[in-house]
C-alpha cells in the first residue's frame, strides 16, 4: 500500500509539473488564453482515468488557482472552474479539505449583500456543487455553520427561481447533516424563506414548503408562530402540490417534531383543515398522517388512557351515517386542545377572507366530530360563533356551520343546548337563532328531544320569538324549526300540535311570499298526517276553540297594524269550512273589532276578509247552514254601523266594503226571502243612502243589493215601501257611470215585478207617470246598450199600467231620434192587451 501510494503520489507530481504552464496562464490577461488553459487541465485531469488519490492531490495543489478562476471576467471560465471544482469533489475521497477554502470563496460570491456573481446559471452551479458538497461531508461541514447559513440567506432570495428551489434542497440537507449544531442558527433561514414561500412559481412555493418542514424539525422552535401563519395560508393555494407539501410538512410534524406536544393546537388545525381539500388525494393523505398520529399519541399516553382502552365504548346513539369514528387517540388530543383551537376559529369565522371563513367554518365540523360530548364544556362559544356565523353571507360557510349545529344536536344532551339557545331566541330573535335551533333538533333523536317539547314549543309560539320579524329569511327559518320538529319527533309532536298550528299561521299572516306560504301549507299537511287527521281542516277543528280563545284574549287592542289581527284573518279564511263551526266565536269577535270606535284602517281590512268569505258562504261562514241564526246580528251590529255616513276617505272605503259584504252575503244565496224580510227596514235605507256615494264601486253594488232585496222579498213590500225606492233608482240612471245606470235598471225592472194588486193605480198614478217619464227619457239615451236595458225594464213595467204607459210613449216619441224602441213598445203592449182581452174572453 505504501509502494502504491508512493506512486500515485509521483503520478500527481508529473501531472503537476506538466501542467505548470497551464497554471501560469491562468493570470493571463487574454481570456482566451486562460480558457484554453482551463481546458487543458481538465483534459488532463479529469478526462483521464486517473484513480482517486492522484485526483486528491492534484485537487489539493489545483484548488486555489480553481477558486480563483471564479472571479475570472470571462464567464465560460467562471463556468469551466465551478464545474472541475463539483467533479473534484465528487470524484476525490477526503473532499473535506478543500472545504476552507471552497467554502470562504462561495461566501464571497454568493453570500453578500449584493449580488457578485452576475450570471444567474453560475449561481445555480455554485448552489448545486454546495447541495453535492453537502452530501459528500456531511458531518464535516459543521464547523462552516456561519457561512453555510449566510450563503443560504442571499440564495434562498434569488431572483432566479432555479437558485432559489436548489438552496432549499442545500439547507434541508444541511440541516439533517448536523442536527446538533443546525438548531444554533435554524431561526436565521425562517425570514428568506417566508419571504419566498409566497414566490408566483408553485414549485418554488413547494420546495420553500418543504425546506421549512426541515429546518423547523431540527431548529428550536422559536419562529413557528412566524411560520404556521404562512403555511395557513398555503393552506388556499390554488395549487395541489402546494397544498399537499403543507399537509406533508405538517403530518410529519405532529409526528416526528421533538416539542411537537407543545404545537399540538397550532399544529392539528392545519392539518385537518385538508380533511375538506378538494383533491381526493390530499384528503386520504391528511386522514392517514392523523390515525398515525392519534395512534402513536395513545400508544405515548397508554398509560393516562388506560381506563378508557379497557372499557372502550360504542359510538354515541344516532352517530352521524356515512362517518367512520376517528380512533380514540385522534379524539383525546382534539378533546385536551379544544379549547385552545376554538378561540382561534371564533375569529377566524367571522374573518374579511371568504376563504378563511369557509376554511374555519369546515375545520369546526371535523373538531365537532372528534369531540363528541366533551362539545358540552365550550356550549356557549361553540354557540355565539355559530350565531354570527349564520349571518354570512357565504352559503358555504352556513352549510358547513349548520352542520356543526347538527353534531351539537347529535352529541350534547338536549337540555344543555336547548336551554342556552331558547333563552337567547326570546332575549335577541333572529334568523341565526332560529338556524342553529332547527340544526340541532335535526340533529338529536327525537326520543331524546321528547321531554323537551312543550318547552320548543312554548318559545316558538311565545310573540317574543314567532312575531319579531315579517323579514322572509325570518319566517323561513321559524317555519324550519316547526318542520324539524315534525321530522324528528314524528307522533309525538301532538302534544304542541297547538303551539307548532299558532306558529305556522303567524308564518302565513306575516308572509306574503307565496313560495313560503306552499311550504308551511305542505307542513300543516305533515302536522295533520302525524296525529291520523284526513286533512289540514280537521286540524283547525281539534284547535278552533283554542285558537278563537287565543285571539279574543287581544281583540280589543287590535289596530292595522296587529299581527293578532293577520292571524285572525288567515285562521278564518285557511280553516275553510271549519269557520261555520265557530260562528259563535266568530261574529262576537268581528262585532267588537268592527265598532265605529275602532281604528278605521283595521276595520277596513277585516270588513275586506270578511266580504272574501261571504262569497263563497257555503263553503266557509254558512258551511253548517247556521249563518242564518246570526244573520241579526251580523247585520244590525257589524255591517249596519259600518255603513253609516262619516266624512273621509277611509270612511267611504269602510261603507264601501260593508256594502261588498253585504253584496256576497246575498250573492252566495244563504239568505232566504224571510230572513232578508226582517231586517230589510234597518237596512234598506242604509243602502239607499250609499248610491249617493263618490265611489263608483259602492254605487253600483248598492243597487244590486237593492235588485237582491226586491227579487228576494218579492211581493211583501207595500206601495208605500216602493214608492219609497224608485225614486232613488231613478237618479242612477243619470249617473256618470254607465254600469250604474244599468245595474239600477235592472232594479227597476224587479221593482215592476214587486208590484202587487193592493198598488191602486189611481191613486199612486203620478208616482208611475213620474217613474214612466223617466225610463222614456233615457230610452232615447246616445249609448245604445243603455236604450236595450230602458227598453227591457219598461216591457217589465208596461205590465203595471199599459194604457199610462201607452199615453206617455204617444207624447215623447216624435221627440226621440229613433223611433223604433216606442213603435216596439207600442206594439208590446197591443200584443199584451190583446191576450189579456182574450183571455178574459175565455
Amino acid at each position: 500500500m505504501a509502494a502504491l501510494a508512493v506512486g500515485e503520489k509521483r503520478v500527481a507530481a508529473e501531472i503537476v509539473q506538466a501542467m505548470a504552464r497551464h497554471l501560469n496562464c491562468l493570470n493571463d490577461e487574454n481570456k482566451i488564453t486562460r480558457k484554453k488553459a482551463l481546458e487543458s487541465i481538465r483534459k488532463e485531469t479529469l478526462d483521464q482515468k486517473l484513480s482517486s488519490l492522484v485526483l486528491q492531490e492534484v485537487f489539493t495543489i489545483l484548488l486555489k488557482p480553481l477558486l480563483k478562476c471564479l472571479s475570472d471576467p470571462m464567464e465560460k471560465c467562471r463556468e469551466t472552474a465551478i464545474q472541475m471544482i463539483s467533479d473534484f469533489i465528487r470524484n476525490t475521497p477526503e473532499p473535506q479539505e478543500s472545504l476552507p477554502y471552497f467554502i470562504a470563496t462561495v461566501a464571497q460570491r454568493l453570500g453578500s449583500q449584493d449580488i457578485v456573481e452576475p450570471a444567474e446559471e453560475l449561481r445555480l452551479a455554485l448552489v448545486e456543487v454546495l447541495t453535492l458538497t453537502v452530501e459528500v461531508c456531511g458531518k464535516r461541514l459543521a464547523p462552516y455553520l456561519e457561512d453555510m447559513v449566510r450563503i443560504l440567506q442571499r440564495t434562498i432570495v434569488d431572483p432566479f427561481p432555479d437558485v432559489k428551489k436548489e438552496s432549499c434542497k442545500c439547507a434541508a440537507n444541511y440541516a439533517k447533516c448536523i442536527p446538533e449544531h443546525f438548531h444554533m442558527a435554524a431561526d436565521s433561514l425562517i425570514k428568506p424563506l417566508m419571504q419566498t414561500i409566497s414566490h408566483q412559481h408553485s414549485k418554488v412555493r413547494v420546495s420553500v414548503i418543504q425546506a421549512t418542514g426541515t429546518v423547523m424539525q431540527y431548529g428550536n422552535g422559536k419562529s413557528m408562530d412566524d411560520v404556521l401563519s404562512h403555511l395557513a395560508q398555503r393552506l388556499f393555494d390554488n395549487s395541489p402540490q402546494v397544498r399537499l407539501a403543507v399537509t406533508n410538512v405538517v403530518g410529519v410534524w405532529l409526528l416526528d417534531l421533538r416539542d411537537r406536544y407543545s404545537y399540538f393546537h397550532k399544529l392539528i388545525p392545519l392539518l385537518l383543515s385538508s380533511f375538506s381539500d378538494e383533491i381526493p388525494e390530499i384528503r386520504l393523505l391528511a386522514g392517514s398522517y392523523w390515525k398515525k398520529i392519534g395512534c402513536q399519541w395513545q400508544q405515548e399516553n397508554e398509560e393516562d388512557l388506560k381506563d378508557k382502552l379497557d372499557f372502550l365504548t360504542l359510538p354515541p346513539p344516532h352517530y352521524p351515517t356515512g362517518v367512520e369514528r376517528p380512533v380514540l387517540g385522534c379524539r383525546e388530543l382534539i378533546f385536551r386542545n379544544l379549547s385552545k383551537i376554538l378561540p382561534a376559529i371564533s375569529r377566524d369565522i367571522t374573518d374579511w377572507v371568504v376563504g378563511n371563513r369557509i376554511k374555519s367554518s369546515e375545520l369546526l365540523g371535523v373538531l365537532l366530530l372528534h369531540a363528541e360530548e366533551h362539545i358540552t364544556q365550550h356550549m356557549e362559544l361553540l354557540l355565539s360563533m355559530l350565531y354570527r356565523a349564520c349571518s354570512d353571507e357565504e352559503k358555504q360557510v352556513v352549510k358547513n356551520c349548520l352542520n356543526s349545529a347538527e353534531l351539537i344536536g347529535t352529541f350534547v344532551n338536549p337540555e344543555v343546548f336547548l336551554k342556552m339557545i331558547l333563552t337567547s331566541l326570546l332575549k335577541s330573535p333572529s334568523p341565526a337563532h332560529l338556524m342553529v335551533l332547527a340544526a340541532v333538533i335535526r340533529g338529536s333523536s327525537g326520543q331524546t328531544l321528547k321531554p323537551h317539547l312543550v318547552a320548543i314549543g312554548d318559545v316558538l309560539s311565545n310573540p317574543d320569538a314567532c312575531q319579531a320579524s315579517e323579514k322572509l329569511v325570518y319566517t323561513e327559518k321559524l317555519g324550519c324549526c316547526v318542520q324539524a320538529l315534525i321530522t324528528q319527533c314524528g307522533p309525538d309532536c301532538r302534544e304542541i300540535s297547538l303551539q307548532l298550528l299558532k306558529v305556522l299561521v303567524t308564518i302565513l299572516s306575516l308572509s306574503p311570499d307565496e313560495e313560503l306560504h306552499d311550504k308551511v301549507l305542505e307542513i300543516l299537511g305533515c302536522l295533520s298526517a302525524l296525529q291520523g287527521l284526513h286533512s289540514v281542516s280537521h286540524l283547525y277543528r281539534q284547535h278552533m276553540a283554542e285558537l278563537m280563545e287565543w285571539l279574543a284574549a287581544s281583540q280589543h287592542n287590535w289596530t292595522s297594524f296587529s299581527v293578532e289581527r293577520l292571524q285572525f284573518e288567515t285562521i278564518v279564511i285557511q280553516s275553510g269550512p271549519i269557520i261555520g263551526e265557530a260562528l259563535h266565536m266568530l261574529i262576537p269577535i268581528l262585532k267588537t273589532c268592527l265598532q265605529p270606535s275602532r281604528d278605521p284602517e283595521m276595520r277596513l281590512q277585516l270588513l275586506t276578509v270578511l266580504s272574501k268569505l261571504l262569497l263563497n258562504a257555503s263553503e266557509t261562514v254558512n258551511s253548517q247552514g247556521q249563518f242564518p241564526n246570526y244573520l241579526e246580528p251580523f247585520l244590525k251590529d257589524i255591517v249596519v254601523p259600518n255603513l253609516l255616513w262619516h266624512a273621509g276617505r277611509t270612511a267611504a272605503a269602510i261603507r264601501t266594503s260593508a256594502i261588498s259584504c253585504l253584496w256576497a252575503l246575498l250573492h252566495s244565496g244563504a239568505l232566504s226571502g224571510e230572513q232578508m224580510w226582517t231586517v230589510q227596514n234597518d237596512l234598506l235605507p242604509l243602502v239607499i243612502a250609499t248610491l249617493d256615494e263618490d265611489s263608483k264601486m259602492t254605487r253600483e253594488m248598492a243597487c244590486r243589493i237593492i235588485n237582491a232585496v226586491l227579487k228576494l222579498c218579492g211581493d211583501q213590500f207595500d206601495p208605500d215601501g216602493l214608492n219609497k225606492v224608485y225614486p232613488e233608482l231613478l237618479k242612477r240612471l243619470d249617473d256618470a257611470c254607465n254600469g250604474v245606470r244599468c245595474t239600477a235598471a235592472k232594479a227597476l225592472s224587479s221593482w215592476f215585478q214587486c208590484v202587487r194588486e193592493d198598488y191602486d193605480r189611481t191613486t199612486f198614478r203620478s208616482h208611475l207617470e213620474f217613474l214612466y217619464r223617466g225610463l222614456l227619457v233615457h230610452l232615447d239615451d246616445p249609448d245604445s246598450s243603455i236604450q236595450t236595458a230602458m227598453f227591457d225594464v219598461l216591457k217589465q213595467g208596461s205590465v203595471v199600467d199599459p194604457s199610462l204607459l201607452k199615453q206617455e210613449i204617444e207624447a215623447v216619441k216624435h221627440k226621440h231620434r229613433t223611433l223604433s224602441y216606442c213603435e216596439q213598445l207600442l206594439q208590446h203592449i197591443q200584443l199584451n192587451t190583446q191576450a189579456s182581452t182574450g183571455r178574459a174572453h175565455t
